[in-house]
């Protein structure tokens, strides 16, 4: 059996599945058949699923994309754009957390559904690691402010304004490298992900969009991030997989405070031609 399974009894021989298939390798079988894949197309396949949602038929499934496993989109379930705006303009960077931890279900789900990010060439090929260990979690924060003490000590003058401020806190007890966050997760992608650090960061951001829905708060961990980069001993006290070069941490916890209003931005800066 090849990749497509097409039932018969509702296809329509529409061709929508052709014209919408992004490699062009679904064709109609001796030109006004039913669907086929091209010789060679197997090989060519990026298991989109894109001809499996789009047949509004239900006719075509897909031998690596089932369509038991594609549920219909319920209409009802659709958002206004209104409501698209209020939902991205509430989004806030969260940085003083609750002490109770999220739970594993909870985090769990919410990379359930950050696995539905798009990657590059439907690759997939993003991995996760979640900290939930307070004292390890601190451990990171303070191999952070090494490497930035490091940093002040080479080239103080070409350091950041914020790296003074970042290790006298730590020096005087505040953590304002994890924020004391009661978890961290991190999402890593292989060299051989071509666009692998837009694939990271689409996936972390579906994951922290999605997280005030389960009552969880986040926020880029970029001081970490900036030592991973730099330190080899901050990745390897992470334990980054083997020949993983794209990677970013999020803290991740309930928020002590809740929010009222939407801030405003900068007005973009557009160039049409």
């Amino acid at each position: 059996m090849g990749l497509l399974i097409v039932d018969e009894n509702k296809c329509k021989k529409d061709r929508i599945c052709v014209g919408e298939c992004p490699m062009a390798i679904i064709k109609l079988k001796d030109g006004d058949g039913f669907p086929e894949l091209v010789p060679g197309g197997e090989q060519m396949c990026l298991v989109c699923g894109h001809c499996v949602a789009v047949c509004p038929h239900g006719a075509l499934s897909h031998k690596q994309v089932p369509m038991e496993e594609c549920p219909v989109i319920d209409k009802k379930l659709a958002i206004d754009e209104e409501q698209a705006v209020q939902f991205l303009r509430s989004r806030r960077s969260i940085r003083f957390f609750k002490d109770e931890p999220p739970d594993k279900e909870t985090l769990q789900r919410l990379i359930e559904i950050a696995r539905y990010a798009p990657t590059g060439g439907n690759g997939q090929l993003v991995e996760w690691m979640v900290l939930t260990d307070r004292a390890k979690i601190k451990e990171m924060a303070g191999i952070a402010v090494d490497w930035m003490r490091k940093v002040l000590e080479k080239a103080p003058q070409s350091a950041p304004p914020y790296m003074p401020v970042v290790v006298s806190s730590w020096d005087k007890g505040f953590d304002a490298v994890l924020r004391e966050a009661p978890a961290l997760v991190v999402a890593s992608a292989p060299k051989e992900a071509d666009n692998g650090m837009v694939d990271v960061t689409l996936a972390l951001s579906y994951f922290e969009l999605t997280a005030p829905t389960l009552g969880l708060g986040t926020c880029w961990a970029g001081l970490l991030e900036g030592a991973l980069l730099i330190s080899s001993t901050a990745r390897a006290a992470l334990g980054l997989p083997e020949g993983h070069p794209y990677h970013y941490p999020m803290m991740v916890g309930y928020p002590k405070a809740k929010y009222y209003r939407l801030p405003e931005r900068k007005a973009p800066k557009i160039t049409w031609k």
